[in-house]
């Protein structure tokens, strides 16, 4: 138990609070010598490198979730706090993760991390921003170099061996847990301290932009007052309050700092309700059944916060169930209202095409990537409405086109392979699985990949990339495994 504390501790420090077309970005990616720690700061390029690592590891390690609509929100979002934010010093990254534990969490440049559970416990769109603006001033603020140097001058590792026991640790966490077993000799009280100074200034910040941001201020304090609250006398509290703790003067400070706004009155946010919804029905612990009459207790009782979000999540569930007609009538009569809400467009690609409605969902779809250029979701639905109606090289070239700006967008990359197979382009396929794998720092596979690539390939040209190719990955591999060791 103490050696799994002291991870958690460590990962605190690192994980405070917590996308063919990938070669020229990965080159980059070299990984930093940092020598011992308490000496000087990370620097923001080494900062931003081993984030660079750190989201290879995760996207092979968490359950991610491959919604491009919840996707696109949580960006909006963050892009909105980000705006009002100071010492912004690398673009920030954020990705939801399926797990019903209330928890967001911050990594070292610029990743954040956010549980489907915090939403489902978010009553409000900004008691959500409040603790993604909370996340994010730990980044900015730079809590997570700071605190590696901390606990590193506690310890026999330098700040290069700490983010190796955490990135080992998510991909193995045994052999993360025996890397600290052999290294490390952390004062656990200073640790806890420090975060909690931390925490208190996260606070104070996150208020700040979150109100700026046009968000309730005092929505931080209600929704930690609340956390608090209900599990005080828990034997087991959400992972929110392990890695955030909330003795009640902090929950007074947020508090009293928000009662230096204005008060007026903040109108619930439909998209917020909206992406609970949908979190709800296909990302929660409710079966669709159960789902269907959530939501249909909601809008007989009227106990929902805007009624258009329970009709959304009531559709959803009927798509579930497979009642494709009922849904759509519904998704209609919202989307007349909201015509460009891309939650109603998403919505009604997926009931058109269980509907094999392949031409309506086009021509709607072809519409909105006009007016929302490169926008991942219309683009990655119209990319997928083409698939299934066998026209695969549109699709092909749709998706490619988009992958060139968005070339870690693994939902894209998944569909643009599946477009490869279908069409017998066997070379590029096995190409692009080997992006595939390598956006997730599954080396052996992306090597494998090409491999099987270079088998097939015929003209000097294909041979020589694809070996530059395996080159990089093979000292990409090396890297990674020099840091994790």
């Amino acid at each position: 138990m103490y050696l799994k504390k002291i991870l958690r501790l460590t990962s605190t420090a690192l994980f405070v609070g917590t996308l063919g077309l990938v070669s020229s970005a990965q080159a980059t990616n070299k990984l930093p010598e940092i020598g011992t720690a308490g000496v000087t700061a990370l620097s923001i390029d080494q900062e931003r490198q081993y984030g660079a690592a750190f989201i290879k590891v995760a996207r092979g390690s968490f359950p991610m979730v491959s919604d491009p609509v919840l996707q696109e929100y949580i960006a909006e979002l963050g892009a909105k706090l980000i705006s009002q934010t100071d010492s912004v010093r690398f673009p920030f990254n954020f990705f939801l993760i399926k797990n019903d534990e209330i928890n967001a969490a911050a990594f070292l440049g610029g990743y954040v991390k956010v549980h489907t559970g915090l939403f489902l416990y978010a009553e409000s769109e900004s008691e959500f921003a409040s603790v993604i603006a909370h996340e994010i001033s730990h980044i900015t603020q730079r809590h997570l170099a700071r605190s590696l140097e901390t606990q590193a001058g506690n310890s026999q590792l330098t700040v290069a061996g700490l983010v190796g026991a955490v990135l080992l640790g998510i991909a193995n966490p045994v052999a993360g847990i025996a890397m600290l077993q052999t290294t490390v000799a952390i004062n656990a009280q200073s640790a806890i301290n420090y975060t909690r100074a931390n925490e208190f200034e996260a606070d104070r910040i996150g208020i700040q932009v979150m109100a700026n941001a046009g968000y309730d201020p005092a929505a931080m304090s209600t929704f930690f007052g609340k956390l608090s609250a209900q599990y005080r006398f828990s034997s087991k509290p959400p992972q929110m309050l392990i890695t955030h703790p909330l003795p009640t003067t902090r929950i007074s400070e947020a508090r009293d700092r928000a009662a230096q706004y204005p008060n007026r009155y903040y109108p619930p946010s439909l998209d917020y309700q909206l992406a609970k919804a949908r979190i709800q029905v296909r990302y929660g612990t409710l079966k669709p059944k159960e789902a269907l009459q959530f939501f249909q207790h909601q809008l007989k009782t009227k106990n929902f916060k805007l009624k258009d979000a329970a009709l959304y999540g009531q559709a959803l569930a009927l798509l579930q169930l497979g009642k494709n007609v009922e849904a759509k009538k519904i998704v209609v009569e919202l989307a007349n209202t909201q015509p460009n809400n891309l939650f109603y467009l998403d919505t009604l690609t997926d009931i058109d095409l269980a509907l094999k409605h392949n031409s309506e969902a086009i021509s709607r779809l072809k519409k909105a990537n006009n007016r929302y250029s490169n926008n991942p979701v219309t683009t990655i639905n119209l990319a997928v409405a083409l698939q299934q109606a066998k026209q695969y090289d549109e699709a092909k070239k749709l998706i490619r086109n988009y992958l060139r700006d968005n070339e870690t967008d693994m939902i894209a990359l998944s569909i643009y392979i599946d477009l490869l197979s279908q069409t017998d382009d066997k070379i590029k396929m096995y190409v692009q699985r080997a992006n595939l794998a390598q956006l997730k720092a599954n080396y052996p596979k992306a090597l494998n990949e090409l491999q099987s690539a270079r088998t097939l390939a015929t003209s000097s040209a294909d041979i020589a990339r694809i070996d530059a190719h395996m080159e990089q990955i093979e000292l990409e591999k090396q890297e990674m495994q020099a840091l994790q060791n």
